[in-house]
């Protein structure tokens, strides 16, 4: 049974996620993820201003009068959310864990996806697969998927990108679009994000707290890595906090580089700042991507 304080998250993640796509989202969303390709609607008369090489000339022909063509969007797409759920999303020095920043930013792609009538699935993985949810249309399995990434407990606290992007080829055989939810701190996953791009559109979603890049002047403290359970003192009054930073953002700007090399488009979310935000800004550059291709 869940418990109070879960269910009262779910509504407020609902409550924002659903104005927002409302509001901003939807229909940047419709612009830059289009259906399969068009299919053919009915015939109706021509009327000034249509394009002309939309007439159908064996209708026309027949009925004595020109007549054109109406063709829909095929949508039936499907998007697949991947969240790694390995102990390091556990981390986070705001309001937000990285765990629960992935979680928000999940609900306002899925509600995008079923308010343009497209299908919704998930797959929770750390180093092995955690949970599946087959893709399915409709706000009750919207609010399923974010109860999951609320409350599941995984098995594991480590990670492999690796397994999450071949679960996704083994049971996703058409084309896709496969939001990735990650702080990719995998070392393994260049080549499986390289693999997966060549069957899916996939768009990483790196997720990152800014505690991470700069420690604070505190002196002395430990750290515990949140997957190993392994911990060590570390000085960030010394010397080593200086090279830490260093480190830490050439790693980083090395993650974004990889990424535009794969011309994969990406999204930064950092559990400071608005996700909302994020995503469209996200959008934006996707759409004028698309209008130089």
């Amino acid at each position: 049974m869940l418990s109070r304080e879960l269910l009262r998250k779910i509504r407020k993640i609902e409550i924002s996620a659903s104005r927002l796509v409302s509001e901003q989202l939807a229909g940047r969303y419709h612009s830059v993820f289009k259906g399969r390709g068009m299919a053919f609607s009915e015939v109706r008369e021509y009327l000034p201003g249509d394009e002309v090489r939309s007439i159908d000339w064996n209708v026309s022909a027949r009925m004595n009068r020109a007549h054109i063509k109406l063709f829909v969007e095929e949508r039936d797409r499907t998007v697949m959310l991947l969240v790694d759920m390995s102990a390091s999303g556990l981390f986070g020095s705001q309001e937000l864990s990285k765990r629960e920043a992935a979680a928000e930013m999940a609900a306002m792609v899925a509600f995008s996806a079923i308010v343009n009538d497209d299908r919704v699935g998930l797959i929770m993985f750390s180093d092995q697969v955690e949970l599946y949810l087959p893709p399915q249309k409709g706000k009750k399995h919207v609010l399923r998927v974010i109860r999951e990434l609320l409350s599941f407990e995984p098995k594991s606290r480590k990670t492999d990108v690796a397994v999450g992007l071949e679960y996704l080829r083994r049971v996703i055989r058409r084309r896709c679009v496969a939001f990735l939810l990650s702080d990719l701190l995998d070392d393994n996953w260049l080549g499986p994000i390289r693999m997966a791009s060549r069957k899916h559109d996939l768009v990483p979603v790196l997720l990152c707290d800014p505690l991470e890049f700069d420690l604070p002047n505190v002196g002395l403290v430990v750290l515990q890595d949140l997957e190993t359970g392994q911990c060590v003192e570390f000085d960030t009054s010394g010397r080593g906090a200086a090279l830490y930073r260093k480190r830490m953002a050439a790693a980083d700007a090395q993650r974004a580089t990889q990424l535009q090399r794969l011309k994969l488009d990406f999204v930064r979310v950092q559990t400071d700042e608005s996700h909302v935000d994020a995503l469209v800004r996200f959008f934006r550059r996707r759409e004028r991507r698309m209008r130089h291709l």
